[in-house]
């Protein structure tokens, strides 16, 4: 028997055995950024061994793929993996709250996670032209591409970057690097490691080259223990605020029913506003699910003579506008001594609950999600100055753009100094979402050493200091007040500069001409 025909009968055996690898690897890559099982200590934690041994395993098959055909069938069924394991509570919005049949929604969630898979099937293929020769430049090609297909996730079709691998090295060596390449940057170093460990495994390579892989793979790991922490400090004090943080724990199939979820938010909301002593208070996302002409008689004009006769300000969530202008899902900023209450829009809105995709009406119809067509809000508004801090509002999943929160910092002395985000997962249930929102975060708070507070409507809402740790919070699912201080940060970290003059152009760049190297080198 030849040995074409043997590797050809072997081939389903083999294919099959590689596809169970990969589903491993992709299941493995999910978990890392939000541990889903409860094992009394590790849910909802974010481990950046696990995203190591994923992308590993990921790199160990794309080794042995013999076509760049084969490299892309591997790249797309461990992304959709990945992506299904990682954002599979899209169906309890769609199906529990948005009423979308159970089937319709599953297959939603599979072909959503399929067809963005489809990034990493295009760059595997690639790297599989371009880097398998070269032992030592195929690493850096891997992770320069494995970014770039993870930017484009983020970033093009109004952009989804949930559980980039980059947000599971919130605790490990790579942390380090945030404040100077941000979470693709970090998304790009866990890639090339994967590869270099799965080259320094690989028994088809030499002694001197494992040797220098391992080189690299040490500086990289080693260089944030060896430096001082200090020297990768950006930011200073710029004081503290109290602060007063709302979760009201409105079930989401009574939020924005009148009888039910509405006066309980109207009521409960009310007298925690009123009730709060600090400088700031803020209230989650559609705390108050009506618009403004339709609170009860004197109800506004209750909270804004609260904060007139004191020194504090309420930060509100809350939908606004009318049918002729058209509706936005917005922030209040109630400060004491202003005639008109600050305003943010949100920017950055949700497909499908906030605002319908063309050609996906007919999607929508099918579901019964309450305001689901905003007005888009301007990029980069103004901070609201509070008590000698500058306050950035985000609402729900903004904080997942980085490169937007980005644009506030153009001007240094305007950068804010605290980020606030008022959200509601309700939609999510007690799922891995909340663990993933915090996650994400956290993230933003080391990119730019900012320290972030989150008022939710059930979880988590919380205190996070300008190194992404937890100070305080609230267990989720619970009416709770969570009261503390907050330290503001001015100053700008390396990615808060280059990120507010020029968005992810460097990465892209940089990404383009590592590649483009390589290319060069091997049709040479």
């Amino acid at each position: 028997m030849s040995l074409g025909r043997s590797a050809l009968e072997r081939w389903p055996a083999v294919f099959a055995g590689r596809g169970v690898l990969l589903l491993l690897a992709g299941a493995l890559h999910a978990a890392s950024t939000a541990w889903p099982i409860d094992l009394g200590f590790a849910r909802g934690q974010t481990l950046w061994l696990l995203q190591l041994a994923a992308m590993g395993l990921l790199a160990l098959v794309l080794l042995r793929a013999r076509s760049a055909t084969q490299a892309f069938a591997a790249g797309w069924w461990f992304g959709t993996v990945y992506l299904a394991g990682t954002f599979w509570w899209l169906f309890v919005a769609m199906h529990t709250y948005g009423g979308l049949a159970a089937p319709l929604a599953v297959v939603a969630v599979i072909a959503l996670a399929a067809s963005l898979a489809l990034y990493f099937g295009v760059v595997c293929g690639l790297w599989q032209r371009v880097g398998i020769r070269r032992a030592a430049p195929s690493v850096p090609v891997f992770g320069a591409l494995w970014m770039m297909a993870e930017m484009a996730r983020g970033t093009w079709l109004t952009g989804f970057g949930w559980g980039a691998g980059g947000y599971a090295h919130l605790d490990g060596p790579l942390a380090f690097y945030a404040p100077w390449i941000g979470v693709y940057g970090m998304t790009a170093l866990a890639a090339g490691l994967g590869m270099a460990l799965a080259q320094v495994l690989s028994v088809s390579r030499g002694l001197a080259p494992r040797a220098g892989i391992l080189a690299g793979v040490a500086l990289v790991l080693a260089l944030p223990l060896a430096l001082p922490a200090a020297w990768n400090e950006w930011t200073r004090s710029s004081g503290s605020l109290s602060v007063t943080l709302l979760q009201g724990n409105i079930p989401q199939n009574e939020k924005f029913e009148t009888g039910t979820g509405v006066a309980r938010s109207l009521a409960w909301y009310h007298t925690e506003l009123l009730a709060a002593n600090t400088a700031l208070v803020v209230a989650p996302e559609t705390a108050l699910p009506v618009l403004p002409f339709q609170l009860p008689e004197g109800y506004w004009e209750s909270l804004r003579a609260a904060m007139d006769g004191s020194n504090r300000v309420a930060v509100i969530g809350m939908p606004l506008g009318n049918e002729a202008q058209g509706y936005s899902n917005s922030v209040l900023g109630l400060v004491g001594g202003l005639a008109q209450p600050l305003r943010y829009d949100k920017h950055h809105l949700v497909p499908f609950g906030e605002f319908i995709p063309p050609l996906f009406r007919w999607f929508t119809a099918l579901m019964h999600i309450p305001l689901g067509d905003f007005n888009r809000g301007a990029l980069g508004q103004a901070s609201f100055a509070v008590q000698g801090q500058r306050l950035a509002p985000n609402i729900c999943y903004e904080d997942l753009f980085g490169e937007e929160l980005a644009a506030r910092f153009a001007d240094a002395s305007l950068a804010p100094t605290i980020f606030v985000n008022v959200s509601n997962l309700a939609w999510f249930g007690d799922t891995v979402a909340v663990d993933q929102h915090v996650a994400i975060s956290r993230m933003r708070s080391l990119e730019f050493q900012r320290p972030f507070v989150r008022a939710t409507n059930t979880g988590t809402t919380a205190i996070l200091d300008h190194q992404g740790q937890m100070r305080a919070a609230l267990p989720r699912l619970t009416e709770g007040v969570l009261v503390g201080e907050v330290q503001g940060r001015e100053g700008r970290t390396p990615f808060a500069w280059w990120a507010a003059r020029f968005g992810l152009w460097p990465l892209w760049l940089l990404g383009l001409g590592v590649v483009g190297w390589c290319w060069r080198r091997h049709a040479a």
